[in-house]
């Protein structure tokens, strides 16, 4: 009942494509009319036999069973087209719906959610739920109509007979009830412990770099070597349930087959039925070994797809934390941003990350960030983009909650490089681009320039078509920056977000992107989190962060002058420039 409630979910893709279902459930139900028809083609010329049939009677009976046997071939080759066809796109949507889901997920789902844990999801469980849309389906149409007709004809044939050819049923049914509950579970354990396997090579692979300079290949090796024996032994119990299933369906139908054997041999020895009787009787019975088979097989199928779609449903079920609510239509970004005592926190259980911060920051003036290491800064920035949901409080843009901005209009509108530099595995042009779809070269050369990105680019090979690598593994960590500043500023946003952009480039390469950003967007809204003096020294005002709250404000000569905890990182980010320059 659980695996029909779960698999129910599927119900959307199989309507859309009810049409070719529809032909292909045909094409199988001609297939298994054309194959009826062969044995009692068989029956009718055996028992011609008996009354002296000339010999092209025979050549007649011959001649129908292989253009029956013909055209059963072309309509299976149909109901195979048909059926895995409408799965594999059945396929394609639902992973593009899983996709979407996910990319509608804000990032507090994913820090509580195993990388490896997402792509075997989106891999193997997929594949699982095709197998049911596809074969699974189309096999069970197929045991269906294959016992609902061999039967029919048996009993026409001889009721008594076919009565004592099905005593095995019931025994049938119950090892398929028991065994598709073990299928069920220990296919839930391998995906589980596949999901583990893939993790861990996700991890390793990303931080291979980690691996080799702590010389831990051996561990990490051993570590994968018992994931992999366990994923194995998974397997393998999996295995011997499968293993056992086919004999036991097998050895069922063996039983109905020696009971046919003698009763019907008993009776074509009486003269009851006719040995063309039998000889078809026999052959619609051997027709059921293989739907009985497949039955088997089916259960797998459908107890695989349920288990996978139900991992699958883990993620689908998961409500996105940031949502639109009462969207109203805007125009214009100015980019005035509020703070009403806004109060975060990343878990209901942890300590906040901001408390009550209320500030306002006017249409293109430029707001500095600074504090301790946990102080909330990110936090701060994250949260205008939307990122995060305040705990309470309200974050206003032109004098309009956040809430109310559809999510393309206000995310398109607002230039971020976040603390830590992600580039995909692409060109620096379609990285530097990655906002702006129409970019031309001009916009990406002159975003590159502003940057001071351009000249290194010039030296690469291939220049703005060079791949970066994964994560950007080509580059070093200022040009990672560099191009991460390159993508915010080519959508020429209304608001820059700056999340210590310049951590990672010297004080001269800092003074001259500045330089660079002022003239492209000075007119625009900053907010800038930085260690760099030169940063913080050209903003309008500077919030000073401690534990989540603001304890300082005011622009660098008033902090200069009555901030104590503004002076001391004053003087410590002095000493650190000075040493740097030296």
């Amino acid at each position: 009942m659980e695996s029909i409630k779960t698999l129910a979910r599927l119900s959307k893709y199989l309507k859309r494509h009810r049409k070719t279902l529809v032909a292909g459930a045909c094409c199988i139900a001609l297939v298994h009319c054309l194959g009826l028809s062969i044995p009692w083609l068989t029956k009718l010329a055996i028992d011609s036999l008996g009354a002296g049939t000339q010999p092209r009677v025979l050549l007649f009976y011959a001649a129908l069973i292989v253009a029956a046997a013909a055209l059963q071939g072309v309509f299976r080759f149909s109901m195979r087209t048909l059926m895995i066809g409408a799965s594999r796109r059945m396929e394609y949507e639902l992973r593009n719906d899983l996709f979407q889901h996910l990319l509608t997920l804000s990032p507090s789902y994913f820090s509580r959610t195993r990388t490896g844990d997402i792509m075997a999801k989106a891999t193997n469980d997929v594949a699982a739920v095709r197998e049911f849309m596809g074969p699974g389906i189309m096999y069970s149409l197929n045991t269906i109509i294959a016992f609902a007709a061999a039967i029919s004809l048996m009993l026409y044939i001889d009721p008594l007979l076919t009565a004592f050819a099905l005593i095995p049923l019931p025994v049938l049914a119950i090892i398929v009830n028991r065994f598709g509950r073990l299928v069920r579970e220990r296919f839930e354990q391998v995906q589980q412990q596949f999901s583990r396997l893939n993790t861990r090579v996700h991890e390793n692979l990303s931080g291979i770099r980690i691996v080799k300079a702590y010389g831990n290949e051996e561990f990490e090796s051993r570590q994968f070597a018992e994931l992999n024996q366990d994923y194995v032994a998974k397997n393998m119990r999996l295995v011997q349930i499968w293993g056992t299933f086919h004999p036991l369906i097998a050895l069922v139908g063996g039983v109905g087959a020696v009971i046919v054997l003698w009763l019907g041999g008993t009776e074509v020895v009486r003269g009851k039925i006719s040995l063309g009787d039998f000889v078809a009787f026999s052959g619609y019975l051997a027709m059921l070994t293989w739907p009985a088979i497949a039955l088997g097989w089916v259960v797998n199928l459908v107890q695989r797809g349920a288990a996978s779609m139900g991992r699958i449903a883990q993620i689908m079920d998961e409500e996105p934390e940031i949502v639109e609510v009462d969207p109203v239509p805007v125009a214009r970004v100015e980019g005035e941003i509020e703070f009403r005592n806004v109060t975060f926190s990343y878990d209901k259980d942890a300590l906040l990350a901001l408390k009550n911060v209320s500030f306002r920051l006017a249409r293109g003036k430029k707001l500095a960030v600074v504090g301790k290491t946990g102080s909330g800064k990110s936090t701060l920035v994250n949260l205008i983009p939307r990122l995060f949901r305040p705990t309470s409080g309200s974050i206003l843009i032109d004098g309009l909650e956040i809430e109310r901005f559809p999510l393309q209009t206000l995310r398109g509108k607002i230039g971020y490089v976040p603390q830590e530099s992600f580039l995909f595995s692409d060109t620096i042009r379609e990285n530097i681009a990655y906002g702006l779809a129409s970019a031309r070269d001009e916009q990406v050369a002159e975003a590159a320039v502003i940057a001071r990105m351009s000249l290194e680019v010039e030296e690469f090979v291939e220049k703005f078509d060079t791949l970066v690598g994964e994560r950007g593994v080509t580059l070093s960590g200022g040009q990672k920056q560099r191009t991460a500043i390159s993508r915010a500023i080519i959508i020429d946003p209304a608001i820059l977000l700056l999340d210590d952009p310049f951590s990672s480039v010297d004080a001269a390469t800092e003074r001259d992107i500045l330089k660079g950003l002022l003239k492209k967007v000075g007119e625009r809204t900053w907010i800038i989190v930085s260690h760099r003096l030169s940063s913080i020294r050209e903003a309008d005002e500077i919030i000073v962060l401690e534990d989540g709250s603001i304890a300082e404000r005011g622009t660098h000569e008033e902090l200069l002058r009555t901030g104590r905890l503004y002076r001391e990182l004053h003087r410590r980010l002095a000493i650190a420039e000075e040493l740097e320059t030296t």
